[in-house]
């Protein structure tokens, strides 16, 4: 790489923009649609990707990432000199809805992961494919990687996070979700809780019951009075882009028919909170409520509690997030807006585990966990475009080994 004389910024980026090929990126993103991989079952488009990057002629660790299934899919690209590294990380499970083939159709890709995420994953490929031809990279490095066991709640997230502890890290992470009117610098974290109220002995009719009997229908409404109560409450903690705090409850599940008294009661809903580092809080919280109620109601109650992400903070100034936006002005003009993350995605991940600034921004893309996904071509061709300046905007400085 060095042959070329270094570009200035304005001139990467006319280089950039102009390399980006949107018929070699759609024809990725075709490929990798087209392939079924429903949560925890990836290992084919995790070949795919490993071999349409082989015949591009990058060096392909197949890291195992504690799901031998499906082994994960990294890549680096080292710039001409030393520097940050720059991560682009997506997942290449989809949900478990019945699989829908691509097609192209009014310069928009439709098909199963279209929007949520092999059309991000292949703008992050097409960015990787002009940094290397370009010889844009001055200083730093990217590192790709791809993986599967991503969506909730067939997946945990155990490659992402083995990913993190087995050493593949950048300084900084950019991962494609469908987001892209503006920059999420505040995100929630989130706790998904189950509880099961039960009581001693057989489901019977309700004019049968024996007058002290516990009611679980009853502790079920009780919990769900409190939760409420809870919520009002949790309103007033607030972040200037994340939100509140809040919990939710979505299914309550009792008994077989309307006048039999059940034995178990289910309540399954969410916890979310703004402050990072505030699991522990939001466990302690509800262990006490649940407690509570089931002293109340003579029942007895058992709960999981699975945490996808904790929430996250990004500094608008760190090094990343300019470097982000200095290349949305070449690109599209304008930087974006701050704003929050609505959900959690392997962003909170990365910033929780791996103690680095995490960045959502994809494509403008709809139908995610619908059978509807749809994304433009030209919002793939805008990501690849950003992705790429942004790892030239951002390469230039110290940095740790991406070993």
């Amino acid at each position: 790489m060095e042959k070329n004389p270094p570009l200035g910024f304005s001139g990467a980026a006319a280089k950039i923009r102009a390399a980006v090929d949107g018929q070699r990126l759609l024809d990725t993103a075709v490929a990798l649609v087209e392939v079924p991989s429903p949560t925890r079952d990836a290992g084919e488009v995790s070949d795919r990707l490993a071999e349409l990057l082989t015949e591009d002629g990058f060096q392909v660790e197949r890291p195992v990432a504690d799901w031998p299934k499906a082994p994960a899919v990294a890549v680096r690209l080292q710039g001409r000199s030393p520097g940050k590294v720059l991560q682009f990380d997506g997942h290449l499970d989809t949900v478990h809805l019945p699989f829908v083939p691509p097609r192209v159709a009014d310069g928009k890709l439709y098909g199963s992961g279209s929007s949520d995420m092999k059309g991000g994953i292949a703008a992050c490929v097409e960015a990787l494919r002009v940094l290397r031809d370009t010889e844009c990279l001055a200083a730093g490095s990217v590192l790709l990687t791809a993986h599967d066991h991503h969506e909730a709640p067939w997946g945990d997230r155990r490659q992402v996070r083995a990913l993190i502890a087995d050493g593949y890290v950048g300084d900084a992470v950019l991962l494609p979700e469908y987001l892209a009117g503006h920059l999420p610098v505040e995100g929630r974290g989130m706790g998904i809780f189950e509880v099961t109220i039960s009581r001693e002995g057989e489901p019977v009719h309700e004019v049968l019951r024996p007058e002290n009997q516990p009611n679980v229908v009853d502790a079920g409404a009780e919990l769900v009075v409190r939760l409420r109560q809870l919520d009002v409450s949790l309103g007033a903690v607030t972040s200037p882009h994340a939100g509140r705090d809040s919990v939710f409850v979505g299914k309550v599940q009792a008994g077989e028919i309307y006048n039999q008294s059940p034995t178990q009661c289910t309540v399954h809903g969410t916890r979310r909170w703004v402050t990072p580092g505030g699991v522990e809080a939001a466990r302690s919280g509800l262990d006490q409520l649940f407690r509570e109620v089931a002293e109340s109601s003579e029942t007895t109650l058992e709960w999981e509690f699975e945490v996808p992400g904790d929430a996250f903070r990004v500094n608008p100034e760190d090094p990343v997030a300019a470097a982000f936006q200095r290349a949305c002005r070449q690109i599209t003009g304008a930087e974006l807006p701050l704003g929050g993350k609505p959900f959690v995605d392997d962003g909170n991940v990365y910033s929780t585990l791996a103690g680095i600034p995490a960045l959502t921004h994809g494509p403008d893309a709809t139908g995610a966990h619908t059978l509807e996904e749809a994304v433009p071509v030209a919002e793939l061709v805008r990501v690849a475009q950003v992705y790429a300046l942004t790892a030239v905007a951002y390469g230039p400085g110290e940095s740790g080994t991406i070993s």
